[in-house]
């Protein structure tokens, strides 16, 4: 039987090695990650457990699992809307090979994390600003729509931003301050903070974000990045849950910024884990949101924007998103991961080879997953030398696309995308 890897991904596991702090600097649009640009493979990360809304305590009970699933998929990086208190949890991200862009509120009414207006923000940042996981601070989130907020007048916010991001530089000029506007700031807005080194937009044009980010390029040579874009998996018109709508939307934006990736250092879909919190009863999974320009139904169903569900079972975006970003060859190399392998012959039939760029020698367990994630295959493989043969005809898989991993005690990969 005719056989068809149309898609492959040779993962292998992480290996420990000493951390040490990446130097992160910005030149013209770029963010630079030990001198090399950094492309945001990113989500948006808020996890909150059933029955907890916003007041509560962030739910950090899956956070083996989530870093594991967010390499799994080569998401290089989180970003949050309130600081991380847990150092565990910046050291497991760090581990991961994961940066983190951290987020300020200007007020936390919630009295729990740092916040701008209370200025122990610069507190937090004096204690992490050494720490390997993080990327950049990030303060406010798309407050531009709330003037009343600040006595009426957003020019307030601007002033408390500039002001805000200049304290950062002082007391850490090693990493960018970005923040997070709704839509794309107006020129006098960037005129406005020139303190801001990067600007994170929030973005929902349907599924095609490219104008904004040729909108932002026209008027400021700094550094943007997607900082939400994305759709949710429930179809308000048929009334359920269309996990197809949410991918196909997922991957037109995620191929739209790569193409402007030289106008934009990537994206952090909004959202990692799906918010029982947003909508209604905090226990139940609620269908209700507002009309808003999404894919494909124009409507946002706030509770279902999750690539992974509360439960952390991967949906359709995530498995698509995964063969994306781990085909994506564009940006700094993983320092957890060497690249350097070769899979062929494209499109494969009865077999398909993975050269390596130097020899090992030890056993690996080959697994073949759909791309839905159901693990069809899994089986031991000795490796000694540069290349491994897999006979694709023994499994007598049906033409489709298949994610491949070899998973053994060291890390040689490449990260390849194969097209038809």
């Amino acid at each position: 039987m005719k056989s068809l890897i149309s898609s492959i991904l040779f993962v292998l596991a992480f290996t420990n090695c000493m951390i040490s702090q990446p130097a992160i600097s910005i030149q013209g649009r770029n963010i630079l990650v030990n001198g090399t640009n950094y492309y945001i493979r990113g989500v948006c990360y808020n996890p909150v457990a059933i029955g907890d809304d916003r007041f509560d305590p962030l739910d950090f009970s899956y956070i083996n699992q989530d870093t594991q699933l967010m390499a799994q998929a080569e998401i290089n990086t989180v970003r949050t809307y309130v600081p991380i208190l847990d150092d565990n949890v910046l050291d497991k991200f760090a581990n991961a090979g994961i940066k983190v862009i951290i987020g300020f509120p200007n007020y936390d009414d919630t009295f729990r994390y740092p916040d701008i207006n209370s200025g122990n923000y610069l507190n937090y940042i004096n204690a992490h600003k050494n720490h390997e996981a993080i990327l950049m601070w990030e303060l406010g989130n798309e407050y531009n729509y709330h003037p009343e907020w600040f006595n009426n007048d957003i020019k307030n916010w601007y002033t408390i931003l500039n002001n805000a991001a200049a304290a950062i530089h002082n007391a850490d000029p090693n990493h960018p301050v970005s923040t997070a506007h709704g839509e794309v700031p107006a020129s006098d807005v960037i005129a406005a903070c020139p303190n801001v080194d990067v600007w994170g937009m929030n973005v929902y044009r349907w599924d095609d974000p490219s104008a904004a980010i040729t909108e932002f390029a026209l008027r400021s040579s700094k550094p943007c990045y997607l900082s939400e874009s994305g759709a949710d998996r429930f179809n308000n018109t048929e009334g359920h849950e269309n996990q197809q709508q949410q991918a196909d939307a997922d991957i037109a934006i995620w191929n739209r910024t790569k193409i402007n990736l030289d106008k934009c250092s990537g994206i952090t879909f909004f959202s990692f884990v799906d918010e029982w919190w947003k909508s209604g009863n905090v226990g139940i999974h609620d269908a209700s949101g507002f009309s808003m320009s999404v894919p494909y139904d124009n409507f946002a169903n706030e509770e279902w924007w999750g690539i992974v569900d509360i439960n952390r079972n991967v949906t359709l975006a995530y498995n698509t998103l995964k063969v994306a970003f781990s085909g994506f060859t564009g940006g700094i190399e993983n320092s957890r991961i060497q690249k350097g392998s070769l899979l062929f012959p494209n499109p494969a039939e009865n077999r398909v080879n993975i050269k390596l760029s130097e020899p090992i020698s030890e056993d690996l367990v080959l697994t073949i997953s759909t791309i839905t994630g159901n693990e069809v295959v899994s089986s031991p493989v000795q490796v000694s030398g540069r290349e491994i043969e897999v006979s694709l005809y023994k499994f007598r898989l049906p033409v489709g696309i298949y994610i491949i991993s070899a998973v053994g005690k060291t890390v040689r990969t490449r990260n390849l995308l194969i097209k038809n």
